[in-house]
């Protein structure tokens, strides 16, 4: 591996280290555990030469065998590998502690974290690549604990430990054994640069796969009902071509390792046997000091045939260490203030102050070279009252959900401030505004289970009449007396058993048993079935008495019932008033309302 690939995989294993405190934990002890368990296996070796120097009589008479002192030898040796054994399995046993309790933590940090992502982050990411570092990229991590950790603690101290004892036997000799099976190491790195690569690419293509097949799977009936199925499959086999050339190019050059490890292995002996010949007795080696070197020597050079399947363990494991630690170390956003401001218990007054908002951060005034803008708001200033029932409407585009973004704090804005009850909400901690502030989305997101565990998640306190009689208060009684199973009616995956007007339905429930002071709801924009659109304008009308209500409208019905409207175009407010007013006015919003009366009276 290159100096600058070992640099990154130690950086990424350092990173790693830093947000894993329970693997930080006792490393030390376990690497000690690990030193005299692995030290004391050198025991055979130094038995091997004692019983030939000392077991055996020299001289003339030679050939007797002095039993009593082998069997203290053996009888030593059996104690120091029990010693041994109950180490490495101390250290064994340590390290399968600390690695799950480690993947533990990862696995609930990673998750936090990717909630507390920004929706920007999320518009730009495919969901199912952020799956694949929750699921594959962990795992790759729990095999790599299982096996490779375990490999390089117990191999490397093994290795560390021997080739001390060697430079003590015969300094001459291990320098022999070090020398010949140094271009090991040299081969090593050459391969391992190429496969670092490898395996990140790899990785790379394993997110990919994962994201299209969720779309390829998510999306199954759009694609059957546009007759693209046979497209967007070829689409995903040639990802999963990609994958499958990508993971056999690593897997080549892993296999590239293997001969190489056992070519010098054999050369390393070899040149170990010649060097001793050659210097004879006179070196002052017994044969038992010889034969136990050699014996040293196999054991040092045991772990690396073994080496080759670490490695290629280590890197995948570097590589899926890199992707979780990318989202890990993604800022989140919007950030938590650091002193934050408490909301007043009076009025919540909304104020937008000169508002520019863009996904993709830029200053108003700053120029670039392509002519795109990415501003979605510009110099928005609004300020609504307490109890207020406001629409929003405009063309796709116009920046109606950003709105309802900003004040939900989804996303805070590029300029300017949005303002609660005088309070800036970048001051305002999350959990303050989400207790007085709800935000109903455009699709609302059920969970696989039942209406009912669908609406008490808001609320576990919540009985089932306390979520009964929230239904009777939005008049949907009725409607949830329809349903199969009433209250225990299973909604399915992401809610698809359900029609997308019951879902909201069922979203306005949830919001309800929230008691928010403030809501924020981006109409669905879908077509619903009449009878669930009257229930959903009236279980909204009925949800709105008391509060602030945001409606970000797709349908004029729902604007003309409110106090207020506001026409966006463009990123900015151009037209502000009620819906009798704006008709009078003969602007944006009065042609909007001729062409919808043209068409439904029609």
């Amino acid at each position: 591996m290159s100096a600058e690939g070992s640099r990154g995989a130690v950086d990424v294993i350092a990173r790693g280290l830093a947000v894993s405190p329970a693997l930080r934990r006792g490393l030390g002890g376990t690497v000690v555990l690990a030193l005299l368990g692995t030290g004391t296996r050198v025991a055979v070796p130094i038995l091997v030469q004692q019983v030939i120097d000392h077991g055996f009589s020299q001289g003339p008479a030679g050939g007797e065998v002095d039993f009593p002192l082998v069997a203290i030898l053996c009888a030593a040796c059996a104690l120091v590998v029990g010693i041994s054994a109950w180490c490495l399995r101390s250290a064994i046993k340590r390290l399968g502690m600390r690695s799950e309790e480690a993947l533990y933590g990862l696995r609930v940090r990673l998750f936090e974290h990717i909630h507390g992502l920004s929706i920007a982050y999320h518009n730009e990411e495919k969901k199912g690549a952020l799956v694949a570092r929750v699921t594959s990229d962990i795992e790759t991590l729990g095999q790599f604990f299982s096996w490779g950790a375990l490999a390089w603690l117990l191999d490397g101290t093994l290795m560390f430990v021997v080739a001390m004892i060697m430079l003590s036997y015969d300094w001459l000799l291990a320098i022999v054994a070090f020398v010949v099976a140094a271009p090991l190491i040299y081969g090593f790195r050459r391969v391992q640069v190429r496969l670092v690569r490898s395996y990140e690419k790899a990785r790379e293509m394993n997110g990919n796969y994962f994201g299209e097949a969720a779309e390829f799977v998510n999306g199954a009936d759009v694609l059957s009902a546009f007759d693209q199925r046979d497209t967007y499959a070829n689409r995903l086999v040639e990802t999963m071509r990609a994958r499958y050339r990508a993971e056999i190019r690593a897997g080549i050059l892993g296999a590239l390792l293997f001969p190489v490890g056992e070519l010098f292995s054999v050369l390393t002996i070899v040149g170990v046997s010649v060097t001793a010949i050659l210097r004879g007795p006179e070196a002052g080696l017994s044969l038992g000091a010889v034969v136990g070197f050699i014996f040293l020597t196999y054991r040092f050079l045991e772990p690396i045939a073994e080496f080759t399947e670490i490695i290629d363990n280590t890197q995948g494991a570097v590589a899926g260490l890199s992707r979780i630690l990318e989202i890990i170390e993604t800022p989140v956003g919007p950030p938590e203030p650091l002193a934050p401001k408490p909301l007043p218990r009076s009025r919540l007054d909304l104020d937008f102050s000169r508002v520019w908002f863009a996904y993709q951060s830029r200053a108003p005034g700053e120029t670039r070279d392509d002519s795109s803008d990415p501003f979605v708001l510009r110099d928005v200033t609004v300020e609504i009252p307490f109890g207020q029932h406001v629409a929003i409407v405009g063309s796709t585009g116009s920046g109606k959900t950003t709105f309802g973004r900003l004040v939900s704090r989804l996303v805070d804005p590029s300029t300017g401030q949005v303002r609660l009850g005088g309070v800036s909400l970048t001051d305002v901690a999350r959990d303050d505004l989400r207790s007085v502030l709800t935000f109903v989305p455009q699709e609302p997101f059920l969970f696989d289970g039942t209406v009912l565990s669908n609406l008490r998640f808001v609320d576990p306190n919540r009985d089932e009449d306390g979520c009964r009689s929230i239904a009777v208060n939005l008049g949907l009684d009725e409607w949830l007396g329809s349903l199969p199973r009433g209250l225990w009616t299973p909604v399915g995956e992401r809610g698809n058993d359900l029609s997308a007007g019951e879902r909201q339905l069922v979203a306005l429930l949830r919001a309800a048993i929230a008691e928010p002071r403030i809501l924020v709801l981006d109409e669905a924009t879908s077509a619903v079935d009449p009878l669930i659109d009257v229930r959903i304008s009236r279980a909204f009308d009925a949800l709105a008495a008391g509060r602030t209500t945001i409606a970000i409208a797709h349908r004029l019905s729902t604007a003309m019932r409110a106090d207020r409207i506001l026409v966006m175009e463009d990123g900015m407010v151009m037209e502000d008033g009620s819906h009798d007013e704006l008709v009078v006015l003969g602007g944006r919003y009065a042609s909007l309302y001729e062409t919808w009366v043209a068409t439904t009276s029609g």
